[in-house]
């Protein structure tokens, strides 16, 4: 079967992280698409990012063709020699139909209902709830796609608290779907800021898709930037925040709840069961007063309203 009929064989060999790169190098001689290189992620707390652990699993792909054969003994010869170093368990492989995987991993996407009126809805799939509002996000985007409880705690406070015609804050905006969120339910202009710059173009491509761009203000920076004035809103009556708890507390002493109007809420999510009371400890500080807790499993989102 040729490659055009789309069998392809993946070859995957186990190794540490040490022997990685040597094994990759091998493989790639022979796979014209690169290879692939995966290791396992574990959180040893709230603000660790990720710290791999375990083998390291390096896949080649190569086209089920005339030349198989040959570059099949060519890696096995490189990885015997490659051996004689450090050792090197035997090289693990299958057959794998071609697929488009761009559009097949799709398929795993569903709609999600948030509170009484919401709906998270993949942009490709038609809105078969036309009750509610729909905010349509791309999955495939790194940052807040809404299958997360953090996501969806925040919004479901959204819902309940955005004001018409008022405006929003969003703190770390990631992918934009909280403000999005806020400017569908009737929220006149939002600001978002984050440090990434891979979360302002998200956040911009998902605010076309929703017909609000215009509506919402983009702007890499965070809290001290937005006190000082150096975007187009230093207020809302509704703020909300997205974040790990330890960055939380932070920007409370930051200033944090220098961006909420008087009377005003904020809308705190990303916060550990375990994390909730220094969450409550830093908000109760600033002055502000309890209004209401939200939970999915492990994870709670607070709301506090300033005097």
């Amino acid at each position: 079967m040729d490659k055009q009929n789309g069998s392809w064989l993946e070859i995957n060999v186990s190794v540490d992280s040490e022997l990685a790169e040597a094994v990759a190098e091998v493989l790639s001689r022979y796979a014209e698409n690169g290879v692939v290189v995966e290791q396992g992620v574990e959180y040893n707390d709230a603000e660790d990012l990720g710290t791999p652990f375990g083998p390291c699993h390096v896949f080649a792909y190569l086209p089920v063709d005339e030349a198989l054969e040959e570059k099949q003994q060519r890696i096995q010869e490189g990885l015997w020699y490659l051996g004689r170093i450090s050792e090197i368990p035997e090289a693990e492989s299958r057959y794998i139909e071609d697929e488009d995987w761009m559009s097949s991993w799709k398929k795993f996407y569903r709609p999600i209902l948030i509170g009484e009126k919401m709906l998270i809805l993949p942009a490709w799939i038609p809105n078969q709830n036309p009750d509610r509002i729909a905010v349509k996000i791309d999955p495939s985007m790194a940052f807040g796609t809404g299958t997360h409880p953090t996501t969806q705690l925040c919004l479901e406070l959204t819902e309940r608290y955005t004001i018409p015609d008022e405006n929003v804050i969003d703190v770390g905006c990631g992918s934009g779907i909280l403000a999005i969120g806020a400017l569908l339910l009737g929220a006149d202009r939002a600001l978002g800021v984050d440090i990434d710059d891979e979360s302002m173009q998200n956040s911009a491509e998902n605010a076309e898709r929703n017909g609000v761009r215009e509506r919402l203000e983009l702007q890499k920076g965070s809290v001290t930037e937005i006190r000082n004035g150096d975007f187009g809103i230093r207020q809302a009556p509704v703020v909300m925040v997205n974040i790990l708890a330890p960055i939380i507390i932070r920007l409370f002493d930051m200033g944090l709840a220098d961006l909420i109007s008087p009377n005003g809420v904020i809308l705190l999510s990303g916060i550990l069961e375990e994390q909730e009371g220094k969450v409550r400890a830093a908000a109760e500080a600033a002055g502000l007063t309890f209004i209401e807790q939200r939970q999915i499993k492990d994870w709670v989102a607070l709301a506090y309203r300033k005097a």
